[in-house]
């Protein structure tokens, strides 16, 4: 689970990092610019999107200079349409455009996470389906996309290889089969989430009858998805995986699985286009 904590501290380290990958051992462009000179500017989106990323930009500028003042109209989570101001901002010069690119690039990164999530949400709003992320992240940015996805309206599955088990395809050969796997992890680690993937209706029976909690079922053709939530009769969570897609995203959903996990949330994200202008 992201604690608050867990998440501030990874916001510490991740706006740290940005900053010192930009800057370096110092703004060059900005020495031309008085050091005494004060500078009001705006933040405004080119793009209709879903807002993400507020903390992390408010971080790049308390990093740069805890003196510049931020002014915003709009929350993470809120739709935002394209020429609007997202916040305004008020300090130093110098500061300003130091921690420009830095903070525009969380904005518009994590923007774009949300807003692909929102889309994906709003087309199986119709139905009880939750609508997952992965492990398929950015390296280094795991806990910011998974905040972004969760301000797209879509749920985290676990956020690592230590909060629960996702017991695959090698694993199971590792350990002989699916009865020994689920049984060796709740011999290893009582009380974690004990999810198992499977290929077919006979792994599915296998795996409930050897009390896995998530069942994944790994590229099901749609009919066997609703043999499978018959089977099941809520018995343990149903967690579809594999060729999800704009055309089949709906069907899938409409079968009655309780989780869709879609790699496509964080993996190859497209970030919003934003813009500062100082006025």
């Amino acid at each position: 689970m992201i604690t608050p904590e867990l998440l501030r501290q990874a916001r510490i380290e991740n706006v740290a990092q940005s900053l010192r990958e930009d800057i370096g051992d110092g703004d060059i462009t900005a020495l031309l610019i008085p050091a005494d000179k004060i500078a009001k500017g705006r933040v405004i989106t080119r793009d209709n999107s879903r807002l993400a990323g507020k903390a992390w930009a408010e971080e790049v500028f308390r990093q740069v200079d805890p003196s510049v003042r931020l002014e915003w109209f709009f929350e993470d989570g809120d739709e935002i349409t394209r020429n609007d101001v997202l916040f305004r901002m008020e300090g130093p010069a110098r500061s300003l455009l130091t921690a420009e690119r830095a903070a525009l690039n969380w904005l518009q990164t994590l923007s774009g996470v949300a807003t692909r999530c929102a889309g994906y949400a709003a087309r199986v709003a119709h139905t009880n389906v939750r609508l997952l992320d992965t492990r398929k992240t950015l390296p280094g940015l795991r806990l910011a996309q998974k905040y972004a996805v969760t301000c797209g309206g879509c749920d985290n599955h676990r956020v690592g290889l230590w909060d629960a088990f996702l017991i695959k395809e090698n694993h199971i050969a590792a350990c002989g089969s699916i009865t020994n796997a689920i049984a060796e992890a709740h011999r290893v680690a009582p009380g974690k989430p004990v999810e198992v993937e499977t290929e077919n209706l006979e792994e599915l029976a296998e795996a409930l009858q050897a009390g896995a909690d998530i069942i994944m079922l790994d590229e099901f053709s749609l009919e066997d998805m609703k043999q499978a939530v018959a089977m099941n009769a809520g018995k343990a969570k149903l967690e579809a995986s594999g060729g999800i897609n704009d055309q089949t995203l709906v069907p899938i959903a409409e079968t009655g699985v309780d989780y869709i996990s879609i790699g496509n949330l964080t993996k190859s994200v497209k970030a919003v286009d934003l813009s500062m202008r100082l006025i």
